[in-house]
């Protein structure tokens, strides 16, 4: 039995959040004395841990400039809960770590690589400058846990030590998604979506690493070639970007066959209320809502990034990013197969998830990693 405690930045919504509860609580179940200590407070995923063995900490960060005082709370947060293990996910929480360790008790740290083929000039100069800090601190890391092959490349790339990445993908909990066509029409009722269109939709932040004009600019070529086509993309970001992306829309002439949903808490009638999901990103490791689709059984039609067509293989189709001439071509194969066509797809695609990226897999590598070098 190992004192673990995860460290990240929220819990608000986001596949790396949703793989850190679902560790976490699995761990917990195996008898592991889990902590889970972040920066802000709740989250939307914190709920889930609020009834169960996980301890639930918040350094109770008043905003991205608070950081002398913060600092000191953090400092005090891993002194007194001393962990045989710190296993902090992403850029900020990694360095944080890093930068403590001299001052903190000897435990492994294990850093968690989420994401590939990040395009860092989309970001502003704070995102770049932490990025290669972190390439810099990373050999001193004892371990780091990359969810993609393809992130562990990206990795290397920029100077992370080879050697000291192990890769882990993603668990899905197939026992929270999976196919209930009730949830789903009862969802695109909501949508106002018809029984006989056709709903292609995409689950993500709005932020630039996730394509949104590639999926528009598919949408616009599709909307002209199906009429019965609709476009559905589930997720917030940033105001402003939010706006540049909603005018887009407007311009593409795709107010009346798009939807933004917003954020979702319903995530198990959302993908049961897509016919297809998609993935336009040209940034991802091993994209969570692909395999949560998947074990819904709603094939998927993505961009050839991170571990995204290894995720998908022979169930759905992968096309180049950043080619919205490909990703519409691809939905339109997709939306010319009849229910007896897509049956098999829908069939084998949570067949895949099952067999390939389960929870007790995740748990039990897991477990292995973190149980190295210590007692």
């Amino acid at each position: 039995m190992k004192n673990i405690l995860f460290f990240i930045r929220s819990l608000n919504v986001g596949g790396a959040e949703r793989q850190l509860v679902v560790t976490a609580k699995g761990l917990a179940e195996r008898g592991h004395n889990v902590t889970v200590l972040t920066f802000y407070n709740s989250g939307f995923y914190a709920d889930e841990l609020t009834n169960i063995n996980v301890q639930l900490l918040s350094l109770n960060k008043q905003g991205r400039w608070d950081l002398f005082a913060f600092f000191y709370r953090l400092f005090k947060a891993l002194r007194q809960q001393n962990p045989d293990v710190i296993y902090s996910y992403m850029n900020t929480a990694n360095i944080l770590v890093m930068m403590l360790r001299p001052f903190i008790c000897p435990a492994r740290i294990v850093w968690g690589v989420r994401a590939s083929n990040m395009d860092l000039k989309q970001y502003d100069w704070l995102s770049r400058w932490s990025y290669w800090l972190e390439c810099r601190l990373s050999r001193f890391a004892d371990v780091i846990i990359a969810n993609s092959h393809a992130g562990l490349e990206y990795a290397v790339e920029h100077g992370f030590p080879g050697q000291k990445i192990t890769v882990i993908p993603n668990g899905i909990d197939t026992k929270r998604f999976y196919p209930d066509k009730s949830a789903g029409d009862s969802l695109r009722q909501c949508w106002g979506v018809a029984e006989n269109e056709r709903l292609i939709g995409a689950v993500g932040r709005i932020d630039p690493m996730k394509g949104i004009p590639v999926f528009l600019a598919a949408a616009a070529k599709i909307k002209q070639q199906h009429a019965h086509a609709r476009f559905v993309w589930v997720g917030v970001g940033e105001a402003n970007y939010e706006k540049k992306m909603y005018e887009l829309a407007t311009q593409l002439n795709l107010d009346d066959a798009l939807i933004w949903a917003g954020r979702h808490t319903d995530m198990l009638a959302v993908y049961n209320a897509f016919d297809i999901a998609s993935s336009s990103s040209y940034g991802e490791g091993f994209p969570n809502v692909l395999g949560e689709a998947m074990a819904c059984g709603v094939p998927c039609v993505v961009t050839d990034v991170g571990d995204s067509a290894l995720v998908v293989g022979e169930t759905g189709k992968a096309v180049p990013a950043k080619d919205s001439n490909a990703l519409s071509s691809a939905w339109d194969e997709m939306l010319l197969l009849d229910d007896e066509e897509i049956k098999p797809l829908s069939v084998s695609a949570r067949k895949r998830v099952v067999n390939e990226f389960s929870v007790k897999a995740l748990l039990n590598d897991t477990e292995d990693v973190i149980s190295q070098g210590t007692s």
